[in-house]
């Protein structure tokens, strides 16, 4: 079984970074200073990666811990939503499904408030499909890369099994791609995501299971951190005074 691989172990691996120093430096301090608020993980990925396999799984593992954001995407295209390869119908299209998975994640949190938000996908995911560059896509719906960043806790990738040259046929009927573009989205999500501060890669694996299981094991970890964060911030935070 293969390692998972974390962000401090991708470096020479990416192409080139999104955000300058100044940028890191603020997106680190907002994540410090949210660890009082409602966790977020991402679980992204190539088509075909198991990530909502993945999600599915450990909400039935651990129950009323987490509660999963659905795929924005999927709810949109299987509700008969246009799609289209032309530039500027793509474009808006993925701003709608951008908006559709914060307001996803603000029901979610509203119902269940003392939850962890296990989202399968996040906004950042809308710039890799988007056809224009990641800064023109995020200046468009008024926010910024780092911001949308700093909305997560922590994001588990789960490599394209495209990646290995495996089938991604599966039990989503919406997806459409094929392992030539699968791969080219997975390449286009890691690029993004790489840059979160709590990036874990879930490499493919030819066992789904075994891949699923590491998965499993890392988010395990990220959830039980979190909470151990959490309630550490919450023991040394000064008390009101009466």
């Amino acid at each position: 079984m293969k390692n998972p691989v974390r962000k401090s172990n991708t470096r020479g691996e990416d192409s080139g970074s999104l955000l300058s120093d100044e940028q890191n430096e603020w997106l680190m301090r907002q994540l410090t200073r949210e660890r009082k608020r409602r966790c977020r993980i991402v679980l992204t990925g190539g088509p075909g990666g198991g990530k909502t396999t993945a999600a599915d799984l450990f909400r039935r593992e651990i129950g009323d811990k987490v509660v999963v954001v659905p795929e924005s995407a999927t709810l949109l295209f299987s509700g008969g939503f246009p799609r289209s390869t032309q530039p500027l119908a793509a474009a808006a299209a993925q701003q709608a499904i951008y908006h559709v998975q914060r307001q996803l994640e603000d029901v979610q949190s509203f119902l269940y408030p003392d939850r962890i938000l296990l989202c399968d996908r996040g906004t950042v995911d809308g710039a890799a499909y988007c056809p224009e560059p990641p800064e023109e896509f995020f200046a468009s719906l008024n926010t910024t890369f780092e911001a949308e960043l700093a909305r997560y806790d922590g994001v588990i990738f789960f490599e394209s099994a495209a990646v290995g040259g495996l089938t991604i046929e599966g039990g989503n009927p919406i997806r459409n791609e094929s392992l030539e573009q699968a791969i080219e989205v997975d390449r286009r999500l890691r690029e993004l995501w790489i840059h979160h501060p709590r990036f874990i890669l879930v490499r493919h694996d030819a066992s789904f299971f075994k891949k699923i299981a590491l998965g499993l094991a890392e988010l395990d970890n990220m959830v039980n951190e979190h909470s151990k964060d959490r309630a550490k911030s919450q023991k040394s935070a000064p008390r009101k005074k009466r």
